[in-house]
C-alpha cells in the first residue's frame, strides 16, 4: 500500500514512520512518500527515517517530493498534517491574540480562528486533488484545528476523510491506568468536538468505574486532568474534560500565564525547530538522536503554561510518548484488513450527538472496519456542555463561510461569537491584526 503524509517535513512524521516499522502483517504500508513546500526539511526528515529503519528488514520505501499532484497520484491513504505559515504563522496567531487580552492558542479561541482561515482554503484545495487523483483513497487528517479542517474536507471527500487526535486517547488511557485497568479492554464514553469533549464513563467489564474515581479525591488528583482541573471542579462536573478545556474553565488565568511566559508556544516551538532543522544541515550529524532529543523536550514541555496556572507541576513521564502515531496505524490497519476495532475519532455526526445537523463534524467513538468509521450514537451532553459545544459549532461554520466567501464580515462575525472572545470590536481588532501579518488572509475583502 501507498501512503503519502503531506507535510512530510514536519517533526512528527519519525513518529508515523515508526509506528509503520512496527506493522509486519499483511497488506501493510510498503510505500511512503512524503510531500512538502520546503525540501530542505524533507531531506531532513527523509535521514531520521533512513536511520529509524538501517536495522529493520524490509522496512517501507520512502520518496519525497514537493509535487502535490505527483504526491497524491494513486495513494491508498493519505495523512494530512500541513501547517500553512509554519509555526512563525502560529507565533503570529498567539501574539495578535495576547495583544488584546484574548487566547491566542493554536486550536482554541482566537488563535484557533485565525489558524482556521488560513488552513481551510489549502485543506479544501487538497480535498479536490485527493478526489480527482486518489477517488479510492482514505484521508486521515491531523491538520489543525483538526474538527474544522476535517469538516473543510468532507464536503468534497465525504466519509473518506477522518480527522485523529492523541488528546482523547491519552485521556482515556490516563484515567483506565489510574483505576488500574488495561486501556485496551476499557469502553470510553467521550463525546464533544475536537478538543472540547468529555470523559462521562468508562466501562470495564460492563461497569461503568469512573463513579468510583470521582469519589475517589486521591486517585483523582492523582493524574494530569486532576492536577490540571482540581478534584473539586471535577467533581462537581462529574466527568472528566479534556485538557484543552482548561482554556474554557480557567481563561483568565491562561491567558494571563501566557502573556507573562518569556515566549508563547509558536515562538518556542519554532526557535526549536529550527535549531534542529539547522543542525540537519550537516552531513555527520545523528539525525535520530537529535530529532529524538528535541521531540523529548517538546514533550516535557506541552501545555506548560496550564499546568504552572493551575500549579500542576511537571508532566508524568509516562504521558510524554504522545499516542497519534498509533491511532493513524490502528486506523490504518481496521480500514485496509478489516481488523474491527473502535476508536474515537472526528467524523460526521450522522445522528449519532442529537443536538447537531448530520453533516457537523464531532470526535466520539467509532466502529472502524473497511468500509471506514462509523460513529457510535451517544448520550445528550448535559446542558453547559451542549452550549459549548454549539456555540463553538456555530462559530466553526462562520469561519466555513468566511473561508469559501472571502467575507471579511464572516471573519469577524466568527470572532466575536467565540465564548472567549469579549467583544465585537476586539473580533474586528483581531481581523485586522491577522490580515495584516498573514499574506494567507489576503483573501478577506
Amino acid at each position: 500500500m501507498k501512503l503519502t503524509i503531506l507535510g512530510g517535513g514536519g517533526f512528527r512524521v519519525p513518529l508515523v514512520y515508526g509506528a509503520l516499522l512496527t506493522d509486519r502483517g499483511e497488506g501493510r504500508v510498503t510505500d511512503v512518500v512524503l510531500h512538502d513546500l520546503d525540501d530542505g526539511r524533507l531531506r531532513a526528515v527523509a535521514r531520521v527515517l533512513a536511520e529509524q529503519a538501517a536495522a529493520v528488514p524490509d522496512a517501507p520505501r520512502v520518496t519525497a517530493t514537493t509535487d502535490l499532484d505527483e504526491a497524491l497520484r494513486g495513494a491508498d491513504f493519505v495523512f494530512s498534517a500541513i501547517r500553512v505559515g509554519g509555526l512563525e504563522g502560529r507565533a503570529d496567531d498567539e501574539r495578535v491574540a495576547l495583544a488584546e487580552g484574548v487566547l491566542g492558542q493554536e486550536t482554541v479561541g482566537a488563535g484557533g480562528i485565525a489558524y482556521g482561515l488560513r488552513t481551510v482554503p489549502v485543506a479544501v484545495d487538497i480535498a479536490r486533488r485527493a478526489a480527482r487523483l486518489a477517488p479510492d483513497a482514505w484521508v486521515i487528517n491531523f491538520t489543525n484545528p483538526a474538527g474544522l479542517v476535517t469538516e473543510a474536507m468532507s464536503r468534497h471527500l465525504g466519509d473518506r476523510v477522518i480527522g485523529i487526535c492523541d488528546s482523547p486517547v491519552g485521556l482515556g488511557r490516563r484515567i483506565a491506568r489510574v483505576l488500574g485497568a488495561d486501556p485496551k479492554q476499557a469502553w470510553i464514553d467521550y463525546v464533544g468536538l475536537n478538543h472540547l469533549g468529555w470523559v462521562r464513563g468508562l466501562r470495564i467489564a460492563g461497569r461503568d468505574e469512573l463513579p468510583r474515581l470521582l469519589a475517589d479525591p486521591d486517585l483523582l488528583g492523582s493524574f494530569e486532568e486532576g492536577k490540571l482541573f482540581g478534584v473539586d471542579w471535577l467533581q462537581s462536573l462529574g466527568a472528566i474534560p479534556n485538557e484543552y478545556l482548561h482554556y474554557y474553565y480557567f481563561n483568565r488565568e491562561t491567558v494571563r500565564a501566557y502573556q507573562q511566559a518569556e515566549k508563547t508556544r509558536g515562538a518556542f516551538l519554532a526557535d526549536q525547530q529550527a535549531r534542529f532543522y539547522e543542525r540537519m544541515r550537516d552531513p555527520g550529524a545523528a539525525a535520530l538522536d537529535a530529532w529524538d532529543r528535541t521531540r523529548a523536550e517538546r514533550e516535557a514541555t506541552y501545555m506548560a503554561e496550564n499546568r504552572e496556572s493551575a500549579g500542576a507541576g511537571e508532566r508524568d513521564a509516562d504521558d510524554l510518548s504522545g499516542g497519534y502515531e498509533k491511532v493513524a496505524l490502528a486506523l490504518m490497519r481496521a480500514i485496509a484488513r478489516d481488523e474491527r476495532t473502535t476508536l474515537i475519532l472526528n467524523v460526521r455526526n450522522q445522528g449519532a450527538l442529537s443536538v447537531l445537523d448530520a453533516d457537523a463534524v464531532i470526535e466520539v467513538p467509532c466502529l472502524v472496519d473497511s468500509g471506514g468509521a462509523h460513529p457510535v450514537a451517544v448520550a445528550p451532553l448535559p446542558e453547559h456542555a451542549t452550549g459549548l459545544v454549539c456555540a463553538v459549532k456555530g462559530v466553526e461554520r462562520e469561519v466555513l463561510a468566511a473561508a469559501g466567501s472571502g467575507s471579511r464580515a464572516r471573519a469577524v462575525k466568527a470572532f466575536a461569537l467565540h465564548p472567549l472572545v469579549d467583544s465585537v470590536n476586539v473580533a474586528r481588532r483581531l481581523v485586522e491584526g491577522y490580515t495584516d501579518v498573514h499574506p494567507g488572509l489576503a483573501y478577506l475583502k
